[in-house]
């Protein structure tokens, strides 16, 4: 079961995603997730980096669909995708294939690593809009090389799917957790 930190990191991560904003999400949203990727000036339209994006994209509904969609109506509702995180632990190979694709499409200029400009593109991109970040870049760059490699992204990428833990940077990969309200 989803703990309430990871409800509070997710529910952000569904309204981005509900492209439609009818409180659930379905094909549609994915597609238009994709969309907004093809954006980023590394994934032109009719490139291998757009095919693998639709893919990654589409491939995620395809498992939700698949593995949460418990009614069959072809749409997920927030504590459905809460659902899914508790299988994402042991798909660990999957939720890292698709940082790998995240990291190609962010990588603006190809050198092999996040700079704080392409890790904001990131979490606009996420999100559909721009996002507060605050400090978030300088606690993710653990080793304060002012970068972040593949090997720290896919990390990072991880525990944001992942993890429990308040403490743990990648938490905080596709923006700050808001405080829960109360």
């Amino acid at each position: 079961m989803a703990s309430e930190f990871q409800r509070d990191k997710l529910v952000t991560m569904f309204r981005a995603f509900d492209a439609d904003d009818n409180g659930y999400l379905d094909r549609r949203d994915f597609q238009a997730l994709a969309e907004r990727w093809k954006d980023l000036p590394r994934v032109r339209p009719g490139s291998e980096l757009a095919a693998r994006v639709d893919t990654v994209m589409l491939g995620w509904w395809d498992l939700l669909a698949a593995h949460v969609d418990a009614d069959g109506d072809g749409r997920v509702d927030l504590d459905e995708i809460l659902a899914m995180v508790d299988r994402l632990p042991t798909m660990r190979e999957v939720v890292a294939e698709t940082a790998e694709t995240v990291f190609d499409a962010v990588d603006e200029n190809g050198d092999g690593r996040i700079s704080p400009v392409e890790h904001r593109r990131l979490v606009d991109t996420w999100h559909g809009e721009s996002v507060d970040l605050g400090d978030v870049f300088d606690r993710l760059d653990r080793d304060g090389d002012g970068h972040l490699s593949r090997t720290e992204f896919t990390e990072l990428w991880i525990q944001f799917w992942t993890s429990d833990d308040p403490a743990e940077p990648g938490n905080q990969l596709c923006g700050p957790v808001p405080p829960r309200l109360r």
